[in-house]
């Protein structure tokens, strides 16, 4: 049977690059990168150049780089440490965040008492901007978090904009860039931005792994107390064959970014306007200008078919979603739709459809002739 992989908002195949660079670590150089003989030595030189490297994508320092075990880690840490250790008073967020920030903060209103505020969501999924500024108007200890690439529709956040209006009032700014990080260009020197959090199963790495960039003297302290390691803020012996492999997987991505992302965009618009052709009652939710990679698209079908659409299509060996996999296994209608559609759209079939550079036209056009039959 053909298959047909389209689900890469919520993993990534690993690039066959990486796959040989991990092997390599995990076989030659499986010394503990804290001890000193030159095993641990190796180990521990392999740790920094992926360091020195990821941050050079992202044009910032290396210390500023702090490896996790993914991206919720990340927002996890950046949350609660805001609270706990920087006395943030207030937390200013979207209904329409990844649940490792939404449950988050939600945690940490019920654990501290700490005030929450949601930025309105418009209803091409962006967020009001305006809003945003009118909340902070109010003079408190705030820190903002809002995501970069929404997971789900693709919408895109201006970082230069909010970090510029967060600057203005004094405010720090956190933002889950796990969808954008290895897929679009990031120049955190220059982008007004205290914390980001990043996963490499997103970019063609391992899962298991990622990094938070906390920008230097924040305060920020430790999640996980222990050894000395990630300069004392994240403690653990380092997984380095899975830090080698995300630094590996970071640099092919942004080496071949302008063919790649180009790729994608014509395949996008290849669906879309196989989309018009076949289902001229089809919607998009959010803007067809969203991130590259992602479309979120209501089908002209009946509602009692939404229930076994993903089934139909991964009988014909066809990998789409609903929305977030992290929630993939609810019945509930997905947290960030319901922020955009009425009752009646929510209740009707509705796609996330994210592309690789593996994917082909074929596999767009295989995707359509399963829809036809559904």
């Amino acid at each position: 049977m053909k298959k047909v992989y389209l689900d890469n908002a919520s993993t990534t195949a690993i690039r066959p690059e990486v796959i040989q660079e991990i092997t390599k670590v995990m076989t030659e150089d499986f010394g503990n990168p804290s001890s000193t003989h030159s095993f641990g030595r190796n180990g521990k030189t392999i740790l920094e150049l992926s360091r020195k490297s990821i941050a050079k994508h992202l044009n910032c320092s290396a210390q500023e780089i702090i490896f996790t075990s993914g991206g919720t880690e990340a927002d996890n840490w950046v949350l609660r440490s805001a609270i706990e250790d920087l006395k943030i008073e207030r937390i200013i967020t979207s209904r329409i965040e990844h649940h490792a920030v939404l449950y988050t903060v939600m945690a940490l209103e019920e654990e501290y008492g700490v005030q929450v505020d949601y930025v309105n969501v418009n209803h091409n999924g962006s967020l009001d901007l305006t809003h945003l500024s009118n909340l902070l108007a109010q003079e408190k200890k705030t820190l903002v978090s809002l995501m970069h690439v929404n997971n789900e529709t693709g919408a895109v956040l201006d970082l230069n904009r909010v970090g510029a209006i967060c600057k203005q009032y004094n405010a720090l700014f956190h933002s889950d860039t796990v969808q954008s990080v290895g897929k679009t260009e990031i120049d955190l020197q220059n982008t007004p931005v205290d914390f980001i959090a990043a996963s490499a199963h997103k970019f063609h790495g391992p899962k298991g792994i990622g990094f938070a960039f906390i920008r230097k003297n924040s305060g920020l302290q430790p999640l996980i107390f222990g050894g000395e390691q990630e300069k004392g803020l994240r403690a653990g012996t380092e997984a380095v064959h899975q830090i080698a492999g995300m630094a590996k997987a970071l640099a092919i991505s942004y080496e071949n970014l302008n063919e790649e992302r180009n790729n994608i965009t014509d395949l996008k618009k290849y669906l879309i306007s196989q989309l018009e052709l076949h289902f001229p009652g089809f919607r998009i939710n959010g803007k067809a200008s969203d991130f590259y990679n992602i479309i979120n698209i209501i089908l002209p079908f009946s509602s009692d078919k939404t229930s076994m659409l993903l089934f139909s299509l991964d009988m014909k060996g066809i990998a789409v979603s609903r929305g977030s996999a992290c929630q993939s296994g609810s019945i509930k209608p997905s947290h960030v739709l319901k922020e955009m559609l009425s009752e009646a759209d929510l209740k009707l079939p509705n796609l996330r459809i994210s592309f690789s550079h593996y994917n082909t036209k074929e596999d767009i056009d295989w995707l359509i002739e399963s829809l036809k039959v559904v």
